[in-house]
């Protein structure tokens, strides 16, 4: 057997992290057997639905680096995969229920249905469709027909049981006598989720459904039409909910859900696929990282957990870090230079010179930004003379009473010193401590927040040595009325 899985995502929004692992999941699992992976669009609700959408959840499967082996812009053999160019196919299927008297016309409105239900609800009894419409005589059935729109509902097994093994669950059972006629087709003509998705999963050969584990009733439903239609299962795998750290289901109330919010905030793709792996699935109990194609080898649905799996930010944000100190300098340069591009830093073109000088400044940086949205704030300042000053930085180093001589003097060392090197700014500083006694630190931080506007930063020659001599210079003069203006403040105050 062919392992085909796919995943099925209805455009009406973002592409939501428990998505995107629910996609992982899928891709992983085809990817280790040397099956196919299918992306199909669920786009049947047509008010909800839009193209924008469509074209985001697309983008941010891509940035993640999960392909597809059918579906849209790819194609295949049992499309079209946008189920909004499926309507008769799912119909020919409707059809076929209804001839077979599997399934019914149902004319009830929306409010006596729920006058209905509150009914059963007083009394104390589940709130299932009462069949009214199943009963219908032909004369009652042509009068209702000419008054109002139609739903088609699924005749649903009265007694029995559904019975079927989820890979990470094991046995699942539910009654029949549990579940009502849910409606297949609505009254616009457009078939409901239940209905679609098991026509379009047995005829595009789907052999393994893995989905999050609050589709289980959906599952019971949708066996029961597998197996009114004659077909063949295909197997089950329902994996846990992705919790917030309270344990409730992940919303939006927990920080950011979407894949884009990360990508923007600069969590790497290759982070998000290797800590997405993690929610809900270990290979061993002290393995974190791990690379795409590792992934791969070692993924089974053995090993999903049975129950909520927390998403922690922290985490995540410390795994962008490990993966930033492991990308090469070029490719980091890259991502730096589209950030100060995007943040009006840059120019758009990358040039031999601006990518060797983005490189001696991420080297620095490495080691200390956890995210790409980092870069911008860590490096500004090399790009602009419109520094934004910390202002506690100011009052703490700046106040100084010897602040203001400091500065001429590093201006008068570093205008003179030739060859421009690092070693020679590093001498100029540990020169300057050792003759007025001073601590290293307080003669390096009040340079740091006259050149940088904060009291933190990469090492200050290697700062100074990438401004070059002539904006260092200009900084540091117009840094003496700030220092003066601080310490008349401080005396002040």
């Amino acid at each position: 057997m062919t392992v085909r899985t796919r995943y099925a995502p209805s455009p009406t929004g973002y592409l939501h992290v428990g998505g995107a692992r629910t996609a992982l999941f899928n891709w992983l699992f085809a990817r280790h057997h040397g099956g196919t992976f299918v992306l199909r669009i669920e786009d049947t609700d047509l008010e909800r639905s839009s193209e924008e959408s469509t074209r985001a959840i697309i983008e941010d499967l891509k940035w993640l680096g999960i392909d597809w082996d059918e579906g849209p812009e790819v194609g295949g053999p049992y499309g079209p995969y946008f189920q909004s160019q499926r309507l008769d196919i799912y119909n020919k299927y409707v059809e076929q229920l209804l001839a077979e008297g599997k399934a019914y016309y149902c004319y009830c409105t929306p409010e006596e249905l729920k006058e209905r239900r509150e009914a059963m609800l007083a009394e104390g009894k589940a709130p299932m469709y009462d069949r009214k419409c199943l009963h219908l005589s032909e004369e009652e059935r042509q009068r209702l027909a000419a008054e109002r729109p139609a739903v088609v509902r699924f005749l649903s097994p009265d007694e029995g049981e559904i019975r079927f093994h989820d890979h990470v669950r094991g046995e699942v059972v539910f009654e029949n006598r549990l579940l009502d006629d849910l409606v297949i087709r609505k009254s616009d003509g457009w078939p409901t989720y239940n209905f679609a998705v098991v026509v379009d999963d047995h005829l595009m050969q789907i052999t393994h459904v893995i989905r999050g584990e609050d589709h289980l009733t959906n599952t019971a439903r949708q066996i029961q039409l597998y197996e009114a239609l004659g077909w063949e299962l295909p197997e089950f795998a329902h994996v846990p909910l992705i919790l917030g750290p309270d344990r409730s289901r992940l919303s939006k109330r927990h920080g950011a859900v979407a894949v884009g919010a990360y990508r923007e905030q600069g969590v790497l793709p290759e982070t998000m696929i290797n800590y997405l792996a993690l929610v809900g699935w270990a290979y061993d109990d002290k393995t974190e990282i791990f690379s795409r194609d590792e992934l791969i080898k070692y993924f089974t649905l053995e090993k999903v957990a049975k129950h909520g799996a927390v998403f922690d930010h922290q985490k995540l944000e410390w795994m962008n870090g490990v993966y930033i100190r492991n990308t090469p300098l070029p490719k980091l340069a890259e991502y730096a230079h589209q950030r100060l591009h995007a943040a009006g830093l840059a120019p758009a073109r990358l040039d031999d010179d601006l990518r060797a000088r983005l490189e001696q400044m991420m080297e620095p940086l490495q080691t200390r930004i956890r995210t790409l949205a980092d870069i911008v704030p860590q490096t500004y300042y090399y790009f602009t003379d419109e520094l934004q000053f910390d202002e506690k930085a100011v009052r703490k180093f700046l106040s100084r009473d010897y602040v203001p001589e400091l500065y001429q003097r590093l201006v008068r060392a570093l205008s003179e010193l030739d060859p421009w090197e690092r070693e020679g700014i590093e001498a100029i500083f540990h020169g300057i401590a050792e003759a007025d006694g001073r601590k290293l630190g307080d003669v390096i931080q009040p340079a740091r927040v006259a050149l940088t506007g904060t009291s933190v930063s990469p090492p200050i020659h290697d700062v100074i040595y990438l401004l070059g001599r002539e904006k260092t210079v200009a900084r540091l003069q117009a840094a003496v009325a700030r220092a003066e203006a601080a310490a008349q403040a401080k005396a002040e105050g």
